[in-house]
């Protein structure tokens, strides 16, 4: 069951709230694991032994490894039993049919059976909270947790489940119990939920139009402009795909009194590759830096060497979490030779002037876009022949009919996914309460500033649900909505 769905909006969502607000609150969370449990289950009813089998084994590994650690034991050896479990888990469901299809190209001419193994949606991200719990209890930032469906209700929450943001334990462990359920913030939910819902709807699905169609080309068919006009739709499309169901997540915990952390930033402006990792996908470059590059020694190391192994070893398996392909590893390489240049030659401190920061961040967002075109692309031939699609190096035209056709039926889309990019949308409510409390003190009557309260107060309602009803008016018309963060 995906957020964007009719079924979600019109039917599962409506019942969780009613029967979650109706309970006393002792069956709250109750209510809430059966019915996480019974959305994971919708579409594949299979996968949830694989989920419930996971939460099973990191609740025991937990409660094993705090039970060695107050009675004096050594906990590291099931601390890694736990770690080893997991990423087995994850390579059998995620990487298993990858790691065949390599083997059975060899010289010897021997083949494997391919085991056929489907992929349970968020395997990666309800994977690396579970093992993160243990890890953090190993650790002692948190007792392990004795009732077995609070740990359920951690891993399974529907909200973060099939698409992230990455939830620590340590974040939520006492909002289990003790959270507090506020008008306040079910409406600032409900309105986190509506922004979220309409990037998806409206600019990802949009932008997915475009970028399905120019992929799809061959490379000389397809003209620079156009390849350039794909790209960047695509880059949009991934943007806004997966910050709004970031969006939509941290609104419908808060409906139920969670509050998570947030998880993109505004990527886009960025001003080097360091900075844009540090703005998107914000849970999981911080799991990698707590969980694997701060326990390598991080940069603080005695060799450039050693920095460069540490940075090596984030990269590589931030690119293979991402997927079971050659793109995804070459993707994640790529980020690691941006990064460690820009670690080793002290980029972007060392421009002093305006205009080298300016070049450098444009050369920051082109390397993500041609970055992008590595993740999209169904391997790396297709890829390659892209990239040289948008250089002008397929014997392509420069431009055609499909160019004219793009920024005919799309340029409104494309303009609004280009401002939703950057701070304008965020910093105008600021500058409205900056104008209210100018009001205060201004010479204004007490009856315009009520009025003007008013006007603002009816606008940042009518603004929400204009979008909703924009957003769902696709939905009813049956409008292409693809989710790519499926398989991830």
């Amino acid at each position: 069951m995906l957020f964007t769905s009719n079924l979600f909006v019109f039917l599962f969502l409506p019942l969780t709230l009613g029967l979650y607000y109706l309970a006393a609150r002792r069956f709250r969370n109750a209510i809430l694991l059966a019915l996480s449990l019974l959305f994971y289950a919708w579409g594949e009813p299979k996968f949830i032994a694989a989920m419930v089998a996971s939460i099973i084994f990191n609740y025991l590994m937990a409660l094993v490894v705090d039970w060695r650690h107050n009675n004096g034991m050594s906990a590291r050896w099931f601390m890694y039993l736990a770690v080893a479990a997991n990423l087995a888990f994850l390579f059998v469901y995620k990487y298993l049919n990858f790691t065949v299809d390599i083997l059975n190209h060899n010289p010897a001419g021997f083949h494997i059976a391919e085991p056929k193994i489907t992929l349970p949606i968020g395997i990666s991200f309800f994977t690396f909270q579970a093992m993160s719990y243990v890890i953090d209890v190993y650790r002692q930032d948190v007792p392990a947790q004795k009732k077995p469906w609070n740990v359920a209700l951690y891993v399974a929450f529907f909200p973060q489940l099939i698409a992230g943001p990455i939830v620590r334990y340590t974040t939520i462990e006492d909002q289990i119990n003790n959270r507090k359920e506020t008008f306040t913030d079910f409406s600032e939910g409900v309105k986190r939920f509506i922004i979220g819902f309409a990037k998806k709807i409206i600019l990802a699905n949009n932008m997915a139009l475009i970028a399905e169609k120019a992929f799809a080309m061959a490379d000389p068919q397809r003209s620079v402009a156009y390849a350039w006009i794909g790209a960047i739709a695509y880059s949009f499309q991934i943007l806004f795909d997966f910050s709004g169901y970031s969006d939509m997540a941290i609104g419908l915990g808060r409906m139920f009194g969670f509050h998570f952390l947030e998880n993109f930033n505004y990527p886009y402006i960025s001003k080097s590759i360091s900075e844009f990792w540090r703005r998107w996908h914000m849970s999981l470059g911080e799991w990698f830096r707590d969980y694997l590059y701060f326990p390598l020694g991080g940069s603080r190391v005695e060799t450039k060497l050693l920095l460069a192994r540490n940075l090596f070893v984030v990269w590589a398996l931030t690119g293979v979490w991402h997927g079971a392909s050659w793109n995804f590893l070459v993707w994640g390489l790529m980020y690691f030779g941006l990064i460690v240049g820009e670690k080793l030659l002290n980029i972007p401190k060392r421009f002093k002037k305006k205009y080298q920061s300016a070049l450098y961040q444009a050369f920051t967002l082109l390397a993500v876009v041609f970055g992008w075109v590595l993740f999209r692309a169904a391997d790396l031939p297709k890829a390659v022949g892209y990239m040289g699609s948008m250089l002008g190096l397929s014997g392509n035209a420069l431009t055609d009919a499909n160019v004219v056709y793009a920024l005919r039926e799309y340029k409104w889309f494309l303009i609004f996914a280009a401002l939703c990019s950057t701070e304008l949308f965020k910093t105008l409510p600021i500058w409205l309460r900056k104008l209210d409390e100018r009001a205060k003190v201004s010479a204004w009557k007490p009856i315009y500033i009520y009025i003007y309260r008013v006007v603002i107060s009816i606008f940042s309602i009518l603004i929400p649900l204009g979008l909703f009803a924009w957003s769902v008016s696709f939905l009813i018309l049956g409008a292409h909505n693809p989710f790519i963060y499926f398989n991830f």
